[in-house]
């Protein structure tokens, strides 16, 4: 089967054997009613046959898969397998005309032409068959005309010109990089997957530009062209350290939180062995900077880490007092998440949903309930680990970052107490009066774009 599609006419011509062998699922493909299928094939390949109404691949197909990955039942099965691509010879050097310039050796983009003496000849210029890509370079830039090249593919060299692709127009069929005879000179962008042409390696043999089926691939300026491939070429080089330093990033985080764990339960156990009413703390630098090094392999300043760190919850608790609680119920009544149970006349028990809201510590006349939270802060120049009992209701600011939000709405329906709302112009709404600072939104948002501050 031949599949050399003419850009204007999308009629085959011959370039090399392909074999596509297809299984239509018809029994999925009759649950389809847009057909996406139809309208993806670039040369009009799948078609719907009248006469019993089944989704068919005509012989002209090349197999580039765009239908395949166009159905959303998975109904369409290809096995495509193709001959390889078709190469041009190895340009052969008359040594008779070669005066050993030097300029074939120049031009040689892969370092596979050298000059030999063997002192039969005279010097003359020799190409390694094995490394040699057959790009033409050697040929176009002969002064003696001493190189023979193109025998099987077109010869066809315009003059200041070079072949690009138009990515708007490409449709990622990868045709082209299945037949340029080039090797190095068609390469895929690691950023948007579509194919680049490198000008220092294209033959200019035309091959991509007949195959391709949208009739992307064009001549342009030389100038242009290399512009082009160097701007895809650069954000493929940042696309790959972004990558780099997005995974040596994530890594270091997850260290930090280890780091931010082992600090926060060695605070917390000296925490537990000492009497105090509502409010202690301490001073974590010099911990958090040993750690740190220790962990990373590298040192943080302490100033910028207060910046990353800010305020950070670690942990929260309540508990119940048997020998106080009299089962009374007037934590229960105020339960905003109903979290409490009460089993009369034995002390309530309070549940997983709980929230940490402190509306039952306040309530409570007989001191039977106590809560905490353990959490990190930064002061000035220093970090601390801190426990703040709770003995009222907690209070504090709400605050909403509209440059993180992606109004996900997670935060709305996470909510105990409806005190969020998602706006129709997808804005994140905050109502005060209903908003109990059990900092729930603060812990599940995604983005970090939810803070509560300014605890009382």
């Amino acid at each position: 089967m031949s599949v050399m599609i003419d850009s204007f006419t999308k009629t085959p011509r011959p370039l090399r054997h392909v074999d596509v062998d297809f299984v239509i699922d018809q029994t999925k493909c009759a649950d389809c009613k847009d057909k996406p299928c139809l309208e993806s094939c670039p040369i009009d390949a799948v078609y719907l046959d009248e006469s019993d109404g089944l989704i068919k691949l005509k012989s002209t197909c090349f197999g580039c898969v765009l239908c395949r990955n166009a159905c959303p039942y998975d109904a369409i099965s290809l096995d495509v397998k193709m001959d390889p691509p078709l190469k041009e010879n190895v340009p052969n050097i008359n040594t008779k005309l070669c005066k050993a310039c030097g300029a074939c050796v120049q031009a040689c983009k892969n370092g596979s032409i050298h000059i030999v003496a063997d002192g039969k000849h005279e010097p003359h210029s020799e190409i390694d068959k094995d490394t040699c890509v057959r790009c033409g370079y050697c040929f176009r830039v002969c002064p003696t005309d001493a190189i023979k090249y193109g025998e099987l593919l077109p010869k066809t060299v315009k003059g200041g010109k070079a072949v690009v692709i138009n990515q708007p127009k490409c449709i990622g069929c990868m045709t082209c990089t299945r037949v340029c005879p080039s090797m190095g000179a068609i390469n895929v962008g690691r950023t948007n997957k579509l194919p680049y042409i490198n000008p220092g390696y294209c033959a200019r043999c035309e091959e991509c530009m007949h195959s391709c089926p949208s009739g992307a691939i064009r001549y342009s300026s030389r100038k242009k062209a290399y512009k082009m491939y160097s701007e895809i070429k650069s954000y493929d080089i940042v696309s790959s350290i972004i990558d780099y330093d997005v995974k040596k990033l994530s890594l270091d985080l997850i260290s930090l939180n280890k780091v931010l764990q082992k600090v926060g339960n060695a605070i917390a156990l000296e925490f537990n062995d000492q009497n105090f009413e509502h409010f202690i703390e301490c001073k974590v630098n010099d911990m958090m900077e040993r750690e740190l090094k220790i962990s990373l392999n590298t040192s943080i300043e302490i100033d910028k880490f207060t910046k990353l760190v800010g305020s950070y919850l670690m942990d929260r608790n309540i508990e119940v007092y048997d020998k106080k609680c009299i089962a009374c119920g007037e934590c229960y009544n105020v339960c905003p998440v109903n979290a409490i149970e009460q089993n009369g006349p034995n002390p309530i028990a309070i549940n997983d949903n709980c929230v940490y809201c402190g509306k039952c510590v306040e309530v409570c006349q007989f001191d039977a309930i106590g809560a905490y939270d353990d959490y990190f802060y930064s002061k000035d120049q220093d970090l601390y680990y801190a426990r703040s009992f709770l003995y009222k209701q907690r209070l504090g600011d709400f605050s909403l970052s509209e440059d993180k939000c992606q109004a996900c709405a997670i935060c709305v329906k996470n909510c105990p107490v409806d005190a969020l709302v998602l706006t129709e112009d997808d804005k994140i709404e905050f109502d005060s009066e209903k908003c109990i600072y059990c900092r729930n939104c603060e812990a599940i948002c995604p983005l970090d774009a939810i803070r509560i501050v300014n605890f009382r």
